[in-house]
């Protein structure tokens, strides 16, 4: 069965816009449509927190901040693909994209990875690695593309 729903999950990266111009691309073919998130991780406000509290006003900047920017992105795409709604979450991106994906009952997320190896990756993790082990569909990650 080919993808109708497709959820992108963005940090705002360069990997993640190739990410996103990728799902455009594939959605714009199979005639998906496709759901954008972005999750705002506030330390002390999730299951990875390290116990920081902000306060509500420096929590609403940083959403308004991330939700300018996904707006900006959602508006350059929507003359060559539906883009059914963009979300910033508040939460470890982790969470936010697996909750976003069940609600929306989306066919595939589309990610990109930031291609760390080593103690990098150890010590930074993998929100890719986690989302394609508990995602509750298809993960399809597109990884850095190499400098010419």
């Amino acid at each position: 069965m080919l993808p109708k729903t497709i959820l992108v999950a963005t940090d705002f990266s360069e990997h993640a816009d190739q990410a996103l111009e990728y799902a455009a691309g594939l959605a714009a073919k199979l005639g998906a449509s496709l759901h954008l998130v972005h999750a705002t991780a506030i330390p002390g406000f999730g299951a990875h927190d390290i116990g920081l509290a902000y306060t509500q006003m420096a929590i609403d900047e940083m959403t308004k901040a991330a939700r300018d920017t996904l707006d900006a992105q959602a508006a350059r795409y929507r003359d060559r693909v539906s883009i059914e709604s963009s979300r910033v979450e508040l939460g470890d991106a982790r969470d936010v994209i697996e909750r976003v994906a069940e609600q929306i009952d989306a066919d595939l997320i589309v990610m990109g990875t930031h291609g760390r190896r080593g103690l990098r990756r150890m010590l930074l993790g993998s929100v890719a690695e986690s989302v394609v082990r508990s995602a509750p569909c298809p993960v399809l990650t597109i990884r850095p593309r190499r400098s010419s």
